[in-house]
């Protein structure tokens, strides 16, 4: 045998080619694709610049940021929300101490104490507030509603020097 005889061929190669084929065909495609792809659809206009969010770890206000952003996508999705995933987020982010009197708020106040609200923001904005004692204070200002039903209440994070939330106010502790 030589290495070009069937015997010495690498199997995973052809096993690799034959599924691309069978996906080709599975989806539709045909040789017109090839022909369609090299026709370029004009760049679209935008006014807008691209948005982009950068974050360092270890600064509070990006922690912050990143517990807010996970935290409402799990409490957002009204269809499905996940609990499991928002209990977790809590358990990562918050002081234990914090957790246990966030709990005993929202029993008392029949409401999310993350959010301070019943229902979940449709945009928010993370601001670095500055050094608060040991700590660093982040402003979080939550937007409900639009049109002229929007309210934007603001809430302070209080973020302990080893990047875990020690409390939420409705007012700033400086």
């Amino acid at each position: 045998m030589n290495r070009k005889s069937p015997a010495h061929r690498r199997p995973g190669r052809r096993a690799a080619v034959a599924a691309g084929l069978v996906l080709a065909v599975g989806l539709g495609v045909s040789t017109k694709v090839s022909a369609q792809a090299s026709v370029h659809a004009p760049p679209r206009a935008s006014t807008a610049a691209p948005q982009s969010v950068s974050g360092t770890p270890g600064q509070a206000v990006t922690r912050v940021a990143d517990f807010y952003g996970a935290y409402i996508d799990a409490k957002g999705d009204y269809t499905d929300p996940d609990v499991t995933l928002a209990t977790t987020l809590r358990k990562h982010y918050l002081t234990p101490a914090f957790a246990e009197r966030l709990a005993a708020w929202e029993k008392k106040n029949n409401t999310d104490g993350v959010l301070r609200a019943q229902n979940v923001p449709g945009r928010w904005t993370v601001t670095d507030n500055g050094a608060v004692g040991n700590g660093h204070e982040v402003v979080v200002t939550l937007t409900f509603g639009s049109g002229e039903t929007t309210q934007k209440p603001k809430l302070y994070v209080l973020v302990e020097r080893y990047n875990h939330i020690v409390d939420i106010e409705t007012t700033s502790a400086r």
